[in-house]
């Protein structure tokens, strides 16, 4: 596939961030056509280079994340480096970076400076809590942001502290609403005249955004919700439940419809035709009888028995998948969503398929993270910099 049949190619990307949620987002801009250039530190590079499992001194998780990516090194601390950077941000169309508020601007690279330098440019400042307000100083990872936005709070057993998800959710969330704010702010320009401006993310708001009816149910009814473990209140029935094989699944049989089928499933015409059970709100003031119903179910039958049932009956479930289950899974294997490509000393392996997946204009991993200043001479050379300048800045340390 070409970068002409993606969706963003044409498009400039320059990416000032390290770790994760500036890189995903310029990893997404990347899969869908936009030619992305990472600019590094010479000094080592993103330290995401280093994070997690290393396979010959690099990190798994950086060949998937800075995929389709070109790096550049630049020391932003000598002039001539500076100075490439400006020139590079002349003709952006996007600059996306995660440094904390004010690096920027002591390097003369506020939004003042760039807007005069290149109106048309879309700058997407991720940061813990924003450019402004008493805290924009502040240094906020994701677990701080996923911490102060409401999830935390939320997630783990009521009995026990608060648990993290897992995963680095809260700079992945921060990254889809980086994209999303620079997809709007460029149709914007497209159909206004052509004036870039700033999107502004938050990592504490873009988790914030995605906490449901928490705000209007504490103003409201001044209710704070808790820690429920497994089970969703308010929602009923939707948990975990362990098969008889010691197997989890996951059941949410909430709809109404669906609740009266997964009863008559297992033989309990009793509660399917139960009136006061026949709507979301009624089930929910007897959620621990049901739950009780449901786990002594599940616990009575193998994993693959209970799911095969549920799905013949049309109840959403779903084993809990590990990774092993998932390279094996034929849907996964439909949806493409495993990648075949080849480490920098020829290895195979698998990456994460694209997400979404366009009917027209679908993207694609052309290549995978690139090595720290692979595409240095490259970049320089299309800005119109000759092979001696390239070498002389290479000399002076500005690259």
């Amino acid at each position: 596939m070409t970068s002409l049949s993606k969706p963003l190619a044409g498009l400039k990307v320059i990416e000032l961030g390290t770790l994760i949620a500036g890189p995903f987002a310029a990893r997404i801009c990347a899969e869908f056509g936009a030619e992305v250039i990472k600019v590094e530190s010479p000094d080592g590079g993103d330290p995401l280079r280093k994070w997690r499992k290393l396979y010959e001194g690099t990190s798994l998780w950086w060949f998937v994340q800075a995929r389709n990516k070109k790096s550049l090194t630049l020391n932003l601390k000598h002039p001539e480096g500076l100075a490439v950077l400006k020139q590079l941000l002349g003709e952006a169309d996007i600059l996306i970076e995660n440094f904390r508020p004010g690096v920027l601007e002591k390097l003369g690279l506020g939004w003042d400076v760039l807007h005069a330098l290149n109106p048309k440019l879309v700058m997407v400042r991720l940061s813990g809590f924003g450019q402004t307000g008493p805290m924009k100083d502040q240094p906020g990872f994701g677990a701080v942001g996923e911490s102060m936005g409401g999830l935390r709070y939320i997630t783990g057993f009521e009995d026990r502290p608060p648990v993290r998800t897992g995963i680095s959710i809260g700079d992945s969330i921060a990254a889809l609403w980086g994209v999303i704010g620079a997809l709007m702010a460029l149709r914007h320009r497209e159909v206004n005249g052509g004036q870039g401006q700033v999107v502004d993310v938050a990592l504490y708001e873009a988790i914030f955004a995605m906490m449901e009816s928490m705000v209007p149910e504490f103003d409201v009814f001044g209710f704070i919700r808790e820690r429920s473990g497994n089970i969703m209140p308010g929602i009923t029935p939707s948990s975990i439940h362990t098969s008889a094989d010691g197997k989890h699944v996951q059941i949410g049989a909430n709809g109404d419809a669906i609740f009266k089928r997964f009863m008559l499933l297992i033989g309990r015409e009793d509660l399917a035709n139960d009136p006061a059970l026949a709507s979301n709100d009624g089930r929910d003031t007897r959620r621990d009888e049901l739950y009780g119903v449901i786990d002594r179910w599940v616990a009575s039958l193998p994993l693959e028995q209970v799911l095969e049932q549920l799905n013949q009956a049309e109840v959403p479930a779903s084993r809990i998948f590990s990774a092993e289950d998932m390279f094996h899974d034929p849907q996964f294997l439909a949806r493409e969503m495993f990648l075949q490509a080849r480490l920098p000393d020829g290895k195979a392996f698998k990456m994460p398929g694209i997400v979404p997946k366009l009917s027209q204009t679908p993207g694609s991993a052309d290549w995978v993270g690139p090595e720290l200043g692979e595409h240095s001479s490259e970049v320089l050379a299309g800005l119109g910099y000759s092979s001696e300048q390239i070498q002389d800045l290479r000399n002076s340390g500005a690259i």
